[in-house]
């Protein structure tokens, strides 16, 4: 598909290098972001963080004398010429204490980038992969957390010898990654299964880019909280291994300080000035440590930050667009019943695997998609509608298996069908949102709470338009933000900034962006007020018009399926028992399923009547009872339900054109005539 629709009367948008301008420098704003939000702890623990990494780059240099030099000036205290005293061999305390901060802060700051590179690697990972990698990684991870940190240091220390300072870092990151690894494994399971992470393996962006840009920037709280831990665990444990003799005692660092000061007895002898200075760094550094670590989550996380963020982005004032005029009224789209379908589903089924036995959440589907058409499908909670579109885009979550049925997409009219079951990973993953997209439900979850807007909208071309320059990537962003409605200033907002239209219109135009001929769209109006669910499927009228591309909708609102669907499949209980044109479906309902799914809403105009719901509940497809699974709740029950299911077999109502019903009520051999309830212009009053 190459039709790129260009709106009359669509929101006016701004020349792609100006969009490209704009939005070309996100580090900028993360800082006006950061900046907005230093608060006076923050403040302070960087002040004395700074203080000490400056000493480290600068202080031996200061020193007034060399650390190990020895003089006559025995174990005395501060004075003019000695400002922090001397030790047992008249060496100068603040020598030694300004070459030992560089020390400690190299050894410090070393180990917590290493151990968090370990921890953040090897956490991802494990949480994001799964499977056999998951539990070999759990079980690393495990035997390092049982094992005391400071014992296992010790021996790792002991069978390395004088090994200065690079011993130390590989003996602190060996010892203190485990920790932080199981809370990273822990968050990365957790957005696994999040819909943003679901879309962007639909997309088909590689597994490094699936960590490094989907998972690591919703993690940057935890993982700048581990590495905070990491350097204090660090700092702790180098002055602990320094204090017992392990950390090499020709060099010089704090724990070396108080290791000479225990020797030598500077306690017992009253020369506080040997071993104080040392412990108040050591302390120091570790609440400047805390101190920025109570705000790395106002300043990372996008929910928490305050009002103070509008403020440092006056540049970006309120846009007049973001309001846009409708798109002009579309001419209506014919839909050719008797050309080649686009998608032809044959007996589809999907189960869960369980310990027990397989449960079948989707039971030999069989449908057609049209080219242009839509397909609603509709059904209560636990229907098996939501597996069936995974299934279809080939996505289901573990452990969920398609185990039967052939899936075939169609290009054109002249080229070979292709079989989706038998695409090789590399091809399913070309193939989706090249050609089918997916609109998951609740758009606040399909989206990334830490990506900006456009980030998340180049995504897809940057997996599937490699080619393509940053610039020409930014401008279709822009353009296909600008053909849902909103305008282009609103390309480096976060998701939390946007409203619940905007937002579903986002994921709308992501889904849009290479311009698919199948869009599956999972009840992506759940959770919006009627005003902005009717400006949703307007929006989707008009687009599907101007684009040609076919969608499979998924609701629970029947009725709303009714004014936008051009056929409707009714699921229950993993099957679908009818499927028929909309407008037949309103007129005359042919499963008594369907017609208690209809009786559930008021009538708006019309004569009143009482409001019914469907006795009972749908059935527990683990244990799925033999014949109709709609017969314990159905009024017209016959003795053959009990024991046989009713196939999808065309029914017997004359407004129905080419309509399946899988109902005995609509088989001669059964009974003899329909229910009045069923009968043709009875619907209306049933």
């Amino acid at each position: 598909m190459t039709t790129v629709f260009q709106p009359e009367a669509a929101v006016p948008q701004e020349p792609a290098a100006a969009v490209a301008q704009e939005t070309s420098s996100p580090g900028a704003r993360l800082w006006l972001n950061a900046k907005g939000l230093l608060t006076p702890s923050v403040i302070i623990g960087l002040v004395i963080l700074g203080v000490f990494v400056l000493l480290a780059i600068i202080g031996p240099y200061l020193a007034p004398d060399d650390p190990s030099q020895t003089t006559a000036a025995l174990l005395q205290g501060p004075s003019l010429h000695h400002l922090l005293g001397t030790t047992q061999t008249g060496q100068d305390v603040l020598s030694e204490l300004l070459a030992g901060t560089r020390a400690s802060m190299v050894v410090a700051l070393t180990a917590g980038a290493v151990a968090t590179a370990l921890a953040v690697l090897l956490g991802t990972a494990s949480g994001l992969i799964g499977g056999l990698v998951d539990e070999l990684l759990s079980v690393v991870t495990n035997v390092f957390l049982v094992i005391p940190a400071l014992p296992l240091a010790i021996v790792l220390a002991a069978y390395l010898p004088n090994g200065g300072e690079v011993a130390l870092v590989i003996v602190i990151s060996v010892t203190g990654w485990s920790w932080g690894a199981r809370v990273i494994r822990v968050q990365a399971l957790s957005l696994r299964n999040r819909d943003y992470v679901l879309a962007a393996r639909a997309s088909g962006e590689s597994m490094l880019r699936l960590i490094f840009v989907e998972t690591v920037p919703d993690l940057l709280p935890v993982i700048a909280i581990q590495f905070l831990s990491l350097v204090l665990f660090a700092i702790l444990t180098e002055a602990g291994l320094a204090f017992l003799g392990l950390g090499g005692t020709g060099g010089w660092s704090w724990g070396n300080m108080l290791f000479w000061a225990t020797e030598d007895s500077a306690w017992s002898q009253g020369a506080w000035w040997w071993f104080v200075p040392p412990g108040l760094c050591i302390a120091l550094v570790g609440t400047s440590l805390a101190l920025i670590n109570f705000g790395a989550d106002e300043v990372l996380n996008p929910r928490l930050r305050s009002a103070r963020i509008a403020r440092s982005n006056k540049h970006r004032a309120a846009d007049p667009g973001d309001d846009p005029q409708p798109l002009p009224a579309p001419a209506p789209l014919a839909v050719d019943a008797l050309a080649k379908p686009l998608l032809e589903i044959r007996d589809l089924s999907v189960a869960y695997r369980t310990t027990d036995s397989p449960v079948r959440a989707v039971r030999n589907v069989s449908f057609d998609l049209r080219r242009g058409e839509v397909l609603g499908i509709a059904g209560e909670s636990g229907c098996g509608k939501t597996t069936l579109a995974y299934a279809i885009c080939q996505i289901q979550r573990p452990p969920a298996v398609i185990d039967g049925g052939s899936l075939w997409f169609h290009p054109d009219e002249s080229s070979p069908p292709v079989d989706l079951l038998t695409m090789s990973p590399k091809d399913r993953s070309a193939f989706r949102w090249e050609e089918m997209a997916v609109v998951f439900q609740s758009a606040m979850n399909s989206l990334s709470p830490v990506i900006d807007i456009q980030t998340q909208l180049t995504d897809s071309l940057v997996a599937h338009r490699p080619g393509w320059s940053k610039a020409k990537r930014v401008a279709r962003a822009a353009e296909v933000l600008t053909l849902v409605g909103i305008s282009t200033s609103r390309l480096r907002s976060y998701p939390h900034e946007l409203s619940g239209g905007m937002r579903q219109r986002v994921a709308i135009a992501m889904a849009l962006i290479l311009e698919p001929a199948i869009v599956i769209m999972d009840e992506p109006t759940t959770a919006l007020d009627v005003v902005v669910q009717r400006e949703i499927i307007e929006q989707l009228t008009e687009l599907r018009h101007a684009l040609n591309f076919s969608v499979i909708f998924i609701t629970h609102d029947l009725s709303l399926l009714f004014e936008f669907a051009d056929r409707i499949a009714v699921m229950y209980a993993g099957s679908i028992v009818e499927l028929a044109q909309s407008a037949d479906l309103y007129l005359q309902p042919g499963h008594p399923y369907t017609l208690g799914l209809g009786n559930c809403f008021p009538n708006v105009i019309g004569p009143l009547r009482p409001v019914a719901g469907i006795a009972g509940s749908p059935p527990d497809l683990r244990h799925l009872a033999p014949g109709c699974p709609f017969e314990p709740r159905c009024a017209f029950s016959m003795p053959t339900c009990l024991t046989q299911e009713p196939p999808l077999a065309p029914g017997r109502l004359p407004l129905h054109d080419q309509s399946l019903v899988a109902c005995f009520l609509h088989d001669p051999q059964v009974t003899d005539s329909l229910p009045a309830a069923l009968r043709p212009g009875q619907a209306e009053n049933a």
